[in-house]
């Protein structure tokens, strides 16, 4: 995790004894590693900016009953993912055309040191892996974002997902060879996963 535990702990129960003003701290902190996964996992960038806001509005509403030992971003990332996975399943019933499709953290333009043929076949890879990604079922993808993008460690991802380190052991194994399943494997122009 990039943010300081102990700086966690303690803006925790601050904001539990009323103290506003360490929420501000805790979204400093946590709203950027909170939208990169947010977008990851709904490829748009306002759905995660609102679901992040959601987040902290929850963490808000619960301050109160949280304990000062808790940690912080076990509970702020379970909490994304639950509204990412709930959101994931709206937009499935209820399908809108997404401006930025192809856009968005980590996608990117096409860099001007590459020729715009090997920038098109990038941002096609880039393009079918997030697809594959979004194809997995929602504990597989949670594990793959927090993992291999979020760099979590398989303990803090089973805090997350409410398994043992083992769990996110499977989670992550059958969610790469679903990946190799989607991307083609056998091409020799697709990543190694």
């Amino acid at each position: 995790m990039n943010a300081d535990s102990d700086a966690d702990r303690t803006d925790l129960l601050l904001l539990g004894q009323g103290d506003d003003l360490a929420l501000n701290r805790i979204i400093t902190r946590w709203e950027r590693p909170l939208f990169a996964f947010a977008w990851r996992y709904v490829r748009n960038s306002a759905d995660a900016q609102d679901l992040v806001a959601v987040v902290f509005v929850r963490l808000y509403e619960r301050r109160a009953g949280l304990r000062a030992d808790s940690r912080l971003a076990g509970w702020l990332f379970t909490a994304l993912a639950n509204l990412c996975h709930n959101h994931h399943r709206w937009r499935r019933r209820h399908p809108a055309v997404s401006l930025e499709a192809a856009g968005g953290p980590g996608a990117g333009l096409a860099s001007a040191e590459l020729a715009p043929d090997t920038g098109l076949e990038r941002g096609e890879a880039v393009a079918a892996v997030a697809g594959a990604i979004a194809g997995l079922p929602h504990d597989m993808k949670v594990a793959v974002l927090l993992h291999y993008f979020d760099d979590l460690s398989f303990s803090e991802i089973g805090a997350i997902l409410g398994c043992s380190e083992r769990g996110v052991e499977t989670r992550l194994y059958r969610a790469r060879q679903q990946l190799r399943q989607a991307l083609g494997s056998s091409g020799s122009d697709r990543p190694a996963l």
